[in-house]
């Protein structure tokens, strides 16, 4: 059904609203609507939103609207200045599932901002063709050792879940002459092979050992 005409000004207000529980409901009923005119607002809404439960409900109503729509508009929102944009964009690309996303999707891989990483690589193992798989495990494992404890664990996440394909890259880093990366891929090798098992504890075992043998 074609919807023409302005979308509901009210709605678009609550959207904007001081308290995050009216914003919440706002974001709901966007979604139970359905109307596609509010593309626009929903994703710029996204780029500023400071509530990490109102944000999620932002991505559920575009979820809720033709992929045809959202995916052209969030594909050119990976091109934003605003980290949160950017953010916000890989993560409702990756639950919408619209591989076509996969190209812009990439460029983002290596983004300075951690939390704009993280959600390019959570996209990135959503998104791939599985043609490309192996050669978006190499480009990840470029970037083994970067960040703290919950960067890594990202990382290390998204090159567990291409499994086989991540295993040769995960094994040349290894051998990495940085003892941070050797370390980082020991233990991300340790959660492909072992989902259940913590990563906290096996980095650091791993720490211990990447850099014993460097001593060696």
């Amino acid at each position: 059904m074609t919807i023409h005409g302005e979308p509901d000004a009210r709605l678009i207000d609550a959207l904007a609203h001081a308290e995050s529980s009216v914003r919440l409901r706002a974001a709901l009923s966007a979604g139970t609507l359905g109307d596609p005119r509010l593309v626009e607002v929903l994703v710029a809404r996204c780029a500023l939103e400071p509530d990490f439960f109102v944000r999620d409900m932002l991505t559920w109503a575009l979820c809720r609207l033709p992929a045809e729509m959202t995916v052209p508009r969030l594909t050119v929102e990976l091109g934003s200045t605003t980290a949160q944009a950017r953010s916000q964009a890989l993560h409702t690309l990756s639950k919408i599932g619209d591989r076509s996303a996969w190209p812009a999707v990439s460029e983002l891989l290596h983004d300075p901002d951690d939390e704009v990483a993280l959600s390019a690589w959570r996209a990135a193992v959503a998104l791939v063709p599985h043609d490309e798989e192996a050669a978006l495990a190499a480009d990840l494992a470029t970037a083994l050792g970067r960040g703290e404890h919950p960067v890594q664990l990202g990382l290390s996440r998204a090159l567990a879940a291409l499994d086989e394909a991540a295993a040769p890259f995960l094994a040349t880093a290894a051998q990495h002459p940085d003892p941070r990366v050797r370390a980082h891929a020991l233990a991300t090798e340790q959660l492909r092979r072992d989902p259940d098992s913590g990563f906290a504890p096996s980095l650091e075992l791993a720490k211990r050992v990447a850099v014993t043998g460097s001593g060696t």
